[in-house]
């Protein structure tokens, strides 16, 4: 009996040792949407909140095109993962209710200091690419029907 239970223990303690990394990669993807996507309580959401949270994010080297940020609570968001999201195209999540967003669009400048955005408001729904219940990119958000002009 001593024998047939080498094979399992030594496969459980590879199991040990391969999930944490996994989870740790898992985590740091999440954790970079975070940093990238979220922001629970916004001050302003002007082209003034957009040009600091686009440095304070890290990411004016270079300026970034366009950066969309999530309001709301971070459950809200991993439920995109779960309950509150169907699948969309491309292995893709889209989030069945909306989520107030700004949008920052690099209207001007180089890199740091010097880029320029402009903000939009919105209440959209969210798309985001999920790994093991998690966040870990936002593809885009969709505007809502009612909220649409004629032009779409």
């Amino acid at each position: 009996m001593t024998m047939s239970l080498g094979p399992l223990l030594l496969v459980f303690v590879l199991g040990l040792i391969v999930t944490p990394s996994t989870l740790a990669q898992n985590d740091a993807r999440y954790i970079k949407f975070l940093k990238q996507h979220y922001d629970a309580n916004p001050k302003g959401r002007d082209d003034r909140y957009c040009g600091s949270m686009m440095r304070k994010r890290d990411l004016t080297s270079p300026c970034k095109d366009r950066n969309t940020f999530i309001h709301g609570n971070k459950d809200s968001i991993k439920a995109v993962c779960g309950e509150n999201g169907n699948p969309y195209e491309n292995n893709l999540r889209i989030s069945i209710s909306e989520f107030q967003v700004t949008t920052c669009r690099h209207t001007g400048g180089s890199s740091g200091r010097r880029c320029r955005y402009r903000a939009s408001r919105d209440f959209r729904r969210i798309v985001i690419a999920c790994e093991n219940g998690l966040p870990v990119h936002f593809d885009e958000s969709v505007i809502s029907p009612k909220q649409a002009g004629p032009w779409h």
